[in-house]
């Protein structure tokens, strides 16, 4: 008895380690991405930094707007291309679609997940770049290189896939048996059924896959580096280059670093992307919650 308890404390103990050591690991990222930042925020006005849209650190002029408008284009037009494509992906193999199917789809899904970003944007610049540029761009009457804030986004839409429909399977997997059995006796279609009790019993569960396909788009670099066009303007339509924090990140940093404030400014854009992405999920969450409370 005394050796079981033993070992209930000592895990105990361990996982309170554990916890404080990645709430340790987190403030100190935060710190350090405040302190290499201070030398911008003491020369500039927060205020200027980001609602300024001019970039030109050789006059040292640092706005970030349109990188951080890069940023949100790309992931929104992600979000609207993969948020119904999963949804109805996750439907189908949950409801329609059977176990020996599932079985073949979801590993491949799998599969999707653990390509290197590098190989979705060489895929990008040779099919959706010039799908973009002669294809679709057209249509609407644009000239364009397809190097774009769509091209980013049908990108960044393909790359999040694999964990928002894993994520949304298991969620719709949960939803109980009687609950569905209870709406087809009343009479209710499958169809019904699907909208009005399945999908409402797990709304929870796929906002709360939604959120890590969001998180994931947020951070995302290589991809959409290659395909964005990044061009530090502000975007005015689908067509037009973007320029999103994590590209101007890593096509920046270790070049140019004799300019004054230009290492800070960078490290101001990485702390202003950390920033983005820990609103964005303190705003779920509270959502979730209150979602929860009403269920």
């Amino acid at each position: 008895m005394k050796f079981r308890k033993f070992k209930d404390n000592l895990f105990k103990s361990h996982s309170i380690l554990l916890l404080c050591l990645a709430i340790i690991v987190f403030i100190a990222l935060f710190v350090g991405l405040l302190v290499k930042s201070l030398p911008l925020l003491q020369a500039e006005k927060l205020s200027d930094l980001l609602l300024g849209s001019i970039w030109s650190p050789q006059k040292e002029a640092f706005g970030f707007l349109p990188f951080i408008t890069g940023t949100l284009w790309v992931t929104g037009i992600a979000l609207v291309i993969a948020v119904p494509i999963c949804i109805m992906a996750a439907i189908y193999l949950v409801e329609y679609g059977g176990n020996s199917l599932r079985k073949l789809v979801l590993p491949l899904i799998n599969v999707l997940a653990a390509i290197p970003p590098v190989l979705y944007g060489v895929w990008g610049v040779l099919m959706v770049v010039p799908a973009v540029g002669h294809f679709i761009a057209p249509v609407f009457s644009v000239n364009s290189t397809g190097y774009s804030v769509l091209s980013g986004g049908i990108v960044l839409a393909v790359m999040i896939f694999p964990i928002m429909i894993s994520v949304m399977v298991e969620v719709l997997k949960t939803v109980p048996q009687d609950l569905k059995a209870a709406s087809l006796s009343l009479g209710a279609t499958k169809w019904e059924t699907i909208t009005k009790v399945i999908l409402v019993k797990a709304r929870t569960g796929l906002l709360a896959a939604i959120i890590l396909g969001v998180s994931r788009a947020f951070g995302e670099t290589v991809a959409v580096l290659m395909v964005c066009g990044n061009v530090p303007g502000i975007p005015k339509s689908l067509f037009d280059a973007g320029y999103p924090l994590p590209a101007l990140i890593a096509n920046n940093f270790g070049e140019m670093m004799s300019i004054p404030l230009y290492d800070s400014a960078l490290m101001f854009a990485a702390l202003w992307l950390f920033i983005m992405i820990l609103a964005f999920n303190i705003v779920s969450r509270m959502i979730l919650k209150q979602m929860e409370e009403r269920l």
